[in-house]
């Protein structure tokens, strides 16, 4: 009820302050895992990206934009505003990267302003009921389950092993469907006949790449540009932080020919909107959601993804709209994620969501030369949960404050950078700085403290089942919780967090191997637990005919083998009534 009541006073105040110019269209690019140094415009002088180097050339540029260490949290804070924390999201797994129904989108704030929205790509923000994108605001949904195609928690191209980057199953609105092509370009055809289709009327379109995340599947043409390449040729001698090894440069050349085809396809989108007459009046934005994965490149910076160090967290971030910017130009401050949401609001004229807090600020005053008030941006990273003090940070324009140390470490033992003169990480000045140190995690402690107590986090987002929304529900490795780190193995303990609407379900559970037929299977339910025998060996096994009462319940499902306990791959859920 609360966000309905949200979303109506958006409605009012966005009619109350629509603009007499045309809002214009948005467009957001986001690719996964790209670096900052993977780009000819970054000092990569061995990488293909004509068309995206250009749109950087012509755009407001800024050189120190900074996101989460991983993608489901980068995610959710550009899609709200909002440091992850607060939206629910916390892992990129274990039932973590699941985002509250209660969160307000972009996709939201617009199509309440008469925007169509639609999102081609990559979520990772929960696949059931009511955090799916149509459940968030999206008109036209075509995207791949959890973090990856061919991931665990994908189970429609799981079992495709090393080709499920190519006529991949995908979901459309909610639907499963076969397409043909490899993913980048079905999703970039998709987002132009979405935007053909929309010409004449402002729209937003997230185009969301999965690529250049791993598994390293190219198409052959965009191999072959690079297969002889040594990604270490044609740099400075410092450029390096890592030595590459024989399987870094062929990850190298592989995500270098992943890339390519992204640049070809972002030149596809903008070679629509001019076709189109609709160049000037459309914003588009182009980032990475953190950085690279594996060891290249990076820009001399320190840090890979996961870490709270630049070269986890400083990605490529270019604005361009042509309308109301007409001259490029860079931009040197601190800027973020979670300042997205809040710019496309101003630029759109659409009021942002009163009744919580935007972390965010709108980066229209650094555009318009205008001073601004010093801020801070928190980050960190850890499986599950925040820890203290471990791969956590603090910083702004100046300094960055680094925790990689013990829970009750004294100042001492925090790292230190001064990054006016010292933009790599390379020297910690903790010493000589005790007390700007002891300021900055102050700050570190209050704002962690505070987004700990975040209603979302306390209580966890639960998966809907039984709704006239989603019927049947296809519960996913990806939104399991459990031990730590459960993946891919049938032996770890694992369960979703569910809210059953009341009536009579049928269960199937898909198992990743044949459980054998002298075991028995569980299931537990709002305290009451169902078993049933195994009478063939069988990786698909049925309890059907439950009646389940309305609740919040962890559903528990598990086979048991002689004493050994093996958990299903995925769950499909059906409500056969009322």
């Amino acid at each position: 009820m609360k966000k309905f009541l949200s979303i109506f006073l958006l409605i009012v105040c966005s009619c109350n302050n629509i603009s007499e110019d045309k809002r214009p269209n948005v467009i957001i690019i986001m690719t996964d895992d790209q670096g900052y140094g993977d780009l000819g415009i970054n000092g990569n002088p061995n990488i293909k990206t004509p068309r995206i180097d250009n749109f950087a050339r012509e755009s407001i540029k800024f050189n120190n934009f900074f996101v989460s260490p991983v993608c489901a949290p980068t995610r959710s804070s550009l899609m709200t505003g909002r440091y992850s924390l607060r939206t629910g999201v916390r892992d990129t797994y274990n039932g973590g990267a699941i985002m509250s129904d209660s969160e307000i989108t972009i996709a939201e704030m617009l199509k309440n302003a008469n925007y169509s929205t639609g999102i081609f790509g990559k979520w990772h923000l929960g696949d059931n009921y009511p955090s799916r994108p149509t459940d968030q605001g999206f008109d036209e949904s075509l995207i791949h389950l959890a973090g990856g195609i061919g991931q665990v928690g994908d189970f429609t191209n799981y079992f495709k092993g090393d080709k499920s980057y190519f006529n991949p199953i995908l979901w459309h609105n909610n639907k499963q469907k076969e397409y043909e092509g490899y993913c980048s370009d079905i999703f970039t055809e998709n987002a132009i006949k979405f935007i053909e289709k929309n010409k004449s009327k402002p729209f937003f379109c997230y185009l969301s790449f999965n690529a250049p995340h791993t598994p390293l599947q190219v198409p052959e043409k965009y191999y072959k540009m690079y297969k002889d390449l040594d990604p270490e040729s044609g740099f400075s001698e410092n450029s390096f932080l890592n030595k590459m090894n024989e399987k870094d440069k062929d990850d190298a050349r592989r995500i270098y020919g992943m890339i390519t085809n992204i640049d070809e396809n972002v030149g596809k989108v903008i070679d629509k909107l001019d076709e189109l007459n609709i160049k000037e009046e459309t914003l588009i934005i182009f980032m990475s959601d953190n950085g690279p994965q594996q060891i290249r490149y990076n820009g001399r910076m320190k840090g890979r993804k996961g870490t709270v160090y630049s070269g986890g967290t400083r990605v490529p971030f270019y604005l361009k709209y042509p309308n109301k910017f007409s001259q490029p130009k860079e931009i040197n401050q601190l800027s973020a994620h979670i300042d997205i949401l809040p710019t496309i609001s101003e630029i759109c004229n659409v009021d942002l969501p009163q009744d919580r807090k935007i972390d965010g600020k709108s980066l229209m005053p650094l555009i318009e030369n205008k001073n601004t008030n010093q801020r801070h941006l928190f980050s960190y990273w850890t499986r599950r949960y925040p820890e203290k003090y471990i791969n956590i940070s603090i910083q702004n324009d100046n300094y960055k404050l680094v925790g990689n140390t013990d829970y009750d470490s004294n100042i001492e033992n925090f790292e230190l950078y001064n990054l006016i003169k010292d933009p790599y990480e390379n020297n910690n000045i903790v010493n000589q700085n005790i007390e700007t140190a002891k300021t900055l995690k102050n700050k570190m402690d209050n704002t962690l403290k505070e987004l700990m107590n975040s209603k979302n986090l306390k209580t966890e987002p639960r998966i809907i089942l039984g709704s006239n929304f989603e019927n049947p529900s296809f519960l996913n490795r990806n939104d399991a919780s459990g031990d730590r780190g459960v993946w891919a193995q049938d032996n770890i303990y694992s369960f979703w967090k569910v809210k059953f609407k009341k009536g009579t379900y049928n269960l199937k559970f898909k198992f990743k191997n044949p459980i054998e037929s002298n075991g028995t299977m569980f299931t537990e339910i709002n305290g009451l637990v169902f078993r049933k025998k195994i009478i063939k060996n069988d990786s698909t096994i049925e309890m059907n005919g439950l009646k389940i009462d309305q609740g919040n319940t962890d559903l528990i499902s598990f086979a048991r083998v002689n004493s050994k306990k093996k958990y299903p791959f995925w769950i499909e859920v059906y409500k056969t009534n009322e």
